[in-house]
């Protein structure tokens, strides 16, 4: 994982801890982001327990806390 998708989850666990969802669209961070695939972007998100959304014509990425994924990430450790 490249440094700055580590800063962009960072950010993304620090709103999740306080707030129920994290809208991620700052054209910085949205690049760091659209430089994985689509597949590759679900998987970073299941495996941290999140549900991940792409709206607004590809300008605004959404993360929510999901339990269902949080459960299938911790049954496989």
């Amino acid at each position: 994982m490249s440094g700055n998708l580590s800063a962009v989850e960072a950010k993304i666990v620090r709103v999740l801890a306080i707030k129920p969802e994290c809208f991620i669209t700052h054209p910085a961070e949205l690049k760091i982001l659209k430089s994985i695939s689509r597949e590759e972007l679900n998987d970073f998100a299941a495996r941290r327990g999140w549900h991940v959304v792409c709206r607004v014509g590809g300008r605004q990425i959404e993360f929510y806390n999901d339990a269902g994924a949080r459960e299938l990430a911790a049954g496989e450790i």
